[in-house]
């Protein structure tokens, strides 16, 4: 069988705070519609200036340990030369240089070959924009 290449945009609601948001059932839902059984590559992407992509373990702390190192590192000031939206919003501009806007993941038989602990995680510091775009790309 050929190689195919599959892509989705979803549209999702982080809110006006803060969030590391786990979003491996989105990505497991699309990988049960377009790579059943295959293996292959899925890439997450978030085409925003001020959100990445993580995998890490969510539900333990680590997601919130990772806001708040993000919140000691990139202090929501007036620091940044960056200066539009609220205070401090530069600090969001500079997070995709830590976090990831994107993570290229395992594909196994259809499913991520994701770690016991590991999930998939959307790092959104930007307040001032509630509402994300993420593309879902599987090749296999």
């Amino acid at each position: 069988m050929a190689d195919t290449f599959q892509s989705r945009l979803l549209e999702i609601t982080t809110g006006d705070r803060e969030v590391a948001l786990d979003i491996t059932d989105r990505c497991a839902d699309f990988l049960d519609e377009v790579a059943t059984g295959r293996d292959g590559l899925l890439n997450v992407f978030v085409p925003h200036a001020t959100a990445g992509v993580a995998v890490l373990e969510t539900g333990a702390g680590s997601d919130d340990d990772l806001l708040a190192l993000l919140r000691d590192l990139l202090p929501a000031d007036d620091r940044w030369r960056h200066r539009h939206g609220s205070p401090g919003h530069g600090r969001d501009h500079v997070v995709p240089g830590l976090v990831a806007p994107h993570a290229t993941l395992p594909v196994i038989s259809g499913r991520m070959a994701l770690g016991t602990w590991q999930s998939v995680v959307l790092v959104d510091t930007n307040g001032d924009n509630p509402r994300r775009t993420l593309r879902l790309s599987f090749l296999g």
